[in-house]
This record gives structure tokens, sequence and C-alpha cells, in this order.
């Protein structure tokens, strides 16, 4: 709410690219809930509404279209002048801050929003959660250890991080390869997702690894081209989730801050931290993980396809001998993530 017009894509064709097609709407003759391309449910708005969430689209030819399409409205689904010319932010801004003093954290809403054709509109709360999250006492800081040496660091942050503070030993870490991921088809994204769910309980009967999840844009999302699209029952056994602010060049997504299933992680006690690699007190370094033995196929036989892209390192097989050791000190906002002896 503080930069409403922010987006994540660099280019103007990218915003049609990765735009919302398609929406759910209630079908009240057949009283059931159905998804529809918005193009086609346009056609019952009004038109002064209707630029209000999209922009038109003038790159659509119209001989391309038939004659079902005549009277649809093609446009970009991108929200800019609702945004950006009408008190729907403010009143956004105020409706959260009121709840975050009542609840005394900050919240997760849901809401709809009805609008006249004047363009007034009331907003209706449909659901409020706080987010709160558990305090720790004397243990509730970590020593972060600084100037270690360039080849036994991993990675290191300055958050956003939402947990508790940790140093521990990461016995798996599972590594989704961004350079790779970015090249991969939708299809081939669900694939290493499910493949991701499998590894995480191959021991869901026996003593709990520390498994530390790695890879680009927003774990849990419900659209591959902005990261992993993992269910929380797939990562559930996951001790740590990391989110890498890249995807490729044209688009870096920005993270999530664990808000696809904040509650769940809070619940679980589960650490969630992002990189931002480029930016100051933020680092990744690749090569220590490409360079280990990936144990992807050792654990999962039939998963040889996505040996590139998915890294499997765990610290009872390194080479040379040691561990991963991650540091993290959530009330600084500091972690490290580093190889060392043991």
């Amino acid at each position: 709410l503080d930069q409403p017009l922010k987006r994540p894509e660099a280019k103007r064709d990218e915003l049609r690219e990765f735009a919302q097609r398609r929406v759910d709407v209630l079908d009240l003759k057949a009283n059931r809930l159905l998804s529809r391309e918005f193009e086609i449910v346009a056609q019952s708005f009004p038109a002064e509404l209707i630029e209000l969430f999209a922009t038109r689209d003038e790159h659509t030819p119209r001989h391309a279209l038939n004659k079902d399409q005549a009277n649809a409205f093609f446009g970009v689904l991108a929200f800019e002048r609702l945004l950006g010319e009408t008190e729907f932010v403010p009143t956004m801004r105020e409706l959260c801050h009121m709840l975050q003093r009542a609840y005394n954290h900050p919240v997760d809403i849901e809401f709809t929003v009805n609008f006249t054709p004047d363009g007034k509109f009331r907003v209706n709360l449909v659901q409020c959660r706080p987010f709160q999250v558990k305090m720790g006492g004397e243990g509730s800081r970590a020593k972060v250890p600084d100037n270690i040496e360039p080849g036994r660091l991993l990675f290191q942050t300055r958050g956003p991080i939402v947990g508790h503070s940790v140093a521990a030993v990461i016995d798996r870490l599972i590594y989704v390869v961004p350079s790779i991921y970015s090249q991969m088809s939708m299809s081939q994204r669900y694939s290493v997702a499910r493949t991701i769910g499998r590894l995480t309980h191959l021991h869901s009967d026996g003593p709990r690894q520390t498994i530390m999840l790695v890879g680009p844009g927003r774990w849990g999302t419900s659209m591959p081209s902005l990261g992993v699209p993992v269910s929380f029952a797939e990562i559930n056994t996951a001790s740590v989730i990391c989110e890498l602010a890249m995807m490729h060049a044209g688009l870096v997504p920005d993270v999530s801050l664990g808000t696809h299933f904040f509650n769940d992680l809070v619940e679980m006690d589960m650490l969630y931290l992002a990189v931002s690699p480029g930016c100051e007190g933020h680092a990744l370094h690749e090569e220590f993980m490409r360079q280990q033995p990936n144990q992807l196929t050792r654990l999962l036989p039939n998963a040889g396809e996505w040996a590139d892209v998915l890294r499997v390192v765990d610290s009872d097989r390194l080479t040379p001998r040691g561990a991963i050791f991650l540091n993290v000190d959530s009330m600084k906002q500091r972690g490290v993530c580093y190889w060392g002896g043991r």
C-alpha cells in the first residue's frame, strides 16, 4: 500500500504477458462458481467502471477476433486507475492501520469491494487474521559471525526475516537453480514443485531433519512465473524457507515475506528469510552448492531429469567434510549461511 503502482515487470510487454486473464464468477442461474475469460466477463461491466480495472490493449487486431468476441473488451487487467486515481488505496491503508491498532499486530485481510457507476465504492471486510509472531526469551538472539571467507559463504541477508533467531546445522539444503528454473515451461515448474514435495517427506516418519529450501521468487505462489508453486503440505517438514529476489533479467519478483501461508509458518515455528542479491548486506554464492555432490538421484532415483535445476546438498556428505551452518539474528535482521568444519 506504500507503493501501489510498483510492478515486478521491467517492460510494458511483460505486463501484458503476465497479467491475469481469467476471473472467478458466480453463475446465478447454474448456482455454481465458474472461471471465465476476463474479456468476456467485462462485457457485463459499465464502460465507466471497466477502465478502473483494465487498460485497453490496442495491440489486439480486429481481424483476429471471431464473431463471439465482437463486443469483448480487450485489455490488460492491471488496476492502474483504481490504484492511482481513486481513494481505494488511502481507504485500505486506513483500514489496515485501524485493525493493526485494534489487534496490536499487523493483519492479513480478505475483502470485497462493490462499486457504483459514479466510481464510489463500499469495502466489505470478509476475514481478518493478525500476523502474530512468537517471541523468544533469552534465547531469542543468535550471534551472526562476521568476515566469513568468501569460499565458505553460501549466502547472507539483511532481511526481511520472520521467525525465531537460529544457530543451527542444516541437515539438507534443497536449492532451486534460478538460471535454469527461469528457462523452464510452466508444466516443468509444477513438476519441480512436486519433486520438492517428495524430497521433504522422505523421512517424515523418522527423526526430523533440519531442511532448508532456497529458491527464486515466491515459495507457494499460484503463478509459476513468479516462484515455486508448492503447497504448504508439500513443504511443512522444512525448518527454513529462503526466497531469492531473482528470476531472470526481465523479471525480479517481489518476495512474499511468507504471506502465502504466514500463519502456518508461525504455527510450525518455521523460519522465513529473503536474499536480494546485489543489495547492500546481501550476497549469494552458488559455487559451493554447484560443486557439492547432488543427492537428488540417490534419494529419488527417478528424478534425474531435474538434476540440473534441483541441487540437494546433505551436510553428512559434504566434500570436504564439514557442515552447513545457518546463523540468524531476527532482532537485527541479519543472517548468514556458510560451510564450516565440525
